[in-house]
């Protein structure tokens, strides 16, 4: 439940409809699930393997090779920042949930300050093609859009003087947002894991309610024929595969370590197998559930204003659940505030989900490292520093932060980590060795799907939608706004830092080592640390003794060594 909670997050309700939308409609399901078997769920079920077998959080879990420690660390940064801007969006979405309970909402109709430039978000077609009529040349905006700039974010068109003072609106659904996640995660996972049953099942009664009436709106059928009816020109082009490797990285939660630390509480013999094929099911099913859900509230919205492409009937991008939701729904003619107040809160309790995961990984690391300050220490100083930060997206340049943070400190980094993960366990430890672990473990032979993705296809997967990124790179913009220039030096510094967490600590497993020579020390990092295996020590008693009785003698030969590896 834990997992459904993380993985089953806002990726899946808005992030997901509108990533198919750009990328090909129902063409992008395609590579969607193709991505999804190849890489998502292959590297899902090795984390959460490699957590439950080794007892163990991301950091000592690379007890089995040392020299990769560094793995784990950088990916601890990313996840830290992570945590600080998905905060801040779960503020956004409580500060519409309590706007929702206006008797008019607030972002449907325009202010006086906002100009002639200013439409309605509750106006029928009719009227809105009237006003629009106005002022031809002009670029219209609706209401929502305005309320969202000018009034929740205050936002500025550059942050060349600054980043301006936080919204004190914000600072405060900021802090119950906090709160809440220091109240859940107080006590540990078990405290959590019990909240996890209300987090992971809660969101789906209000998409099964918004799914009914999504699908009784006029129009409706057509937004999610729009959806599924799939381009197929757009599957020759590799921007639409890098973006179903991204999406299924950010919805799956996968080579953040947040799976490890979530599968190190495990009890040793836990149906591993059985959980990834749920939770990874489930994903899926939860994106094409949220993405009719919204096609059909897009459908009917184009119906509305007389408008047949629904593509353009919408803002895609970061401001999406901000913009374009809250403008469909003021168009609702009964009681938009309540679908208002019941799709905010859905968001509110996604994000809850998977902030308490996202947030209880870097707590386990520091802990795990530090073992004589108590847990709840850890616990107050890491959200009060995590709120800190967290204000600097609250203020009017908070979105250039936001954008520029995810780019510089989460994508890159992750990215490349990932697939230094994928090579340390399949081929440093070596897929031979996992499947022998599985079958102490659980007593199951790996079946050779799994073997061939984790030694070859996943990590080319990984390593093509790297390399297409630093191909494609442009520097960074936010709303077309160039940055300051010294802020993209300071950018590739802080990737930089993150990628660089795996030469500072291998060298340090290295150097550190038992042995005398470096050539010693050096093999010596690669191989597993003497108390590899399961935390228990009956049951890492019996691992040594079978790890004996089945070591095999060793292949002569690159090809030998290398099927010996995959197939056994």
């Amino acid at each position: 439940m834990s997992c459904i909670a993380l993985s089953v997050g806002l990726g899946n309700v808005w992030r997901f409809p509108f990533i198919a939308l750009e990328n090909g409609g129902g063409a992008f399901l395609i590579p969607y699930l193709i991505t999804l078997f190849l890489v998502g769920k292959p590297i899902y079920y090795l984390e959460m393997i490699l957590g439950q077998f080794s007892s163990r959080a991301n950091v000592k879990m690379y007890n089995y090779a040392p020299i990769m420690r560094g793995i784990a660390y950088g990916q601890t940064m990313a996840i830290f920042f992570v945590t600080t801007y998905y905060s801040s969006l779960m503020a956004l979405t409580l500060h519409y949930f309590i706007d929702s309970f206006y008797p008019t909402l607030p972002w449907s109709y325009c202010r006086k300050e906002w100009g002639d430039l200013c439409i309605d978000s509750k106006l029928d077609s009719d009227e809105s093609l009237k006003r629009a009529q106005q002022n031809s040349t002009a670029v219209k905006k609706s209401s929502a859009e305005f309320y969202f700039i000018n009034i929740v974010l205050q936002e500025k068109s550059n942050i060349d003087d600054g980043l301006g003072v936080p919204n004190w609106k914000l600072v405060l659904t900021l802090a119950f947002a906090w709160l809440v996640i220091t109240v859940v995660i107080f006590k540990g996972i078990k405290s959590s894991g019990k909240v996890a049953y209300f987090l992971a099942i809660f969101p789906y009664v209000i998409l099964l309610v918004l799914l009914i009436r999504a699908l009784t709106l006029p129009g409706a059928f057509d937004g999610v024929l729009f959806f599924l009816t799939p381009q197929w020109d757009k599957l020759l082009d590799a921007k639409v595969w890098y973006a179903a490797v991204t999406q299924v990285f950010f919805s799956l939660t996968v080579c953040y370590g947040v799976v490890v630390m979530y599968a190190s509480f495990n009890r040793f013999r836990h149906n591993i197998r059985r959980d990834c094929n749920i939770v990874t099911s489930l994903d899926t099913l939860t994106s094409l559930l949220s993405g009719i859900v919204i096609f059909g509230i897009l459908g009917n919205l184009a119906y509305e204003s007389n408008n047949p492409n629904i593509k353009s009937v919408v803002k895609s991008g970061p401001a999406l659940a901000f913009i374009s939701y809250p403008d469909a729904i003021a168009k609702f003619q009964t009681m938009p505030q309540i679908f208002s107040a019941f799709f905010f809160l859905m968001l509110f309790i996604l994000g809850i989900g998977s902030n308490v995961g996202i947030i209880s990984t870097v707590i386990t690391v520091i802990s795990d490292q530090f073992p004589n300050i108590k847990r709840w220490i850890v616990v107050f100083a890491s959200v009060l520093i995590c709120y800190g930060l967290a204000l600097l997206y609250v203020t009017p340049g908070g979105q250039f932060v936001l954008n520029y943070i995810d780019f510089y400190a989460v994508t890159l980094v992750v990215t490349v980590l990932g697939v230094f993960e994928l090579l340390s366990a399949s081929w440093i430890y070596g897929v031979k060795n996992i499947c022998r672990d599985i079958k102490f473990m659980l007593g199951v032979e790996t079946s050779i799907y799994y073997r061939i993705c984790w030694a070859i296809i996943t990590p080319i997967f990984m390593t093509a939608v790297y390399i297409y990124m630093l191909v494609d790179y442009k520097p960074l913009t936010y709303n077309d706004v160039r940055y300051p220039e010294s802020l993209y030096a300071l950018g590739w510094c802080i990737t930089a830092i993150g990628v660089g967490q795996l030469l500072i600590w291998g060298s340090y497993a290295i150097w550190s080592g038992p042995e005398l020579s470096f050539d010693e020390r050096f093999r010596g990092a690669f191989k597993p640390a003497s108390d590899w295996g399961p935390l228990d020590p009956t049951a890492l008693k019996e691992y040594q003794d079978f790890v004996r009785e089945t070591t095999s003698i060793k292949k002569t030969g690159i090809w030998s060594k290398i099927l010996d590896n995959i197939f056994g």
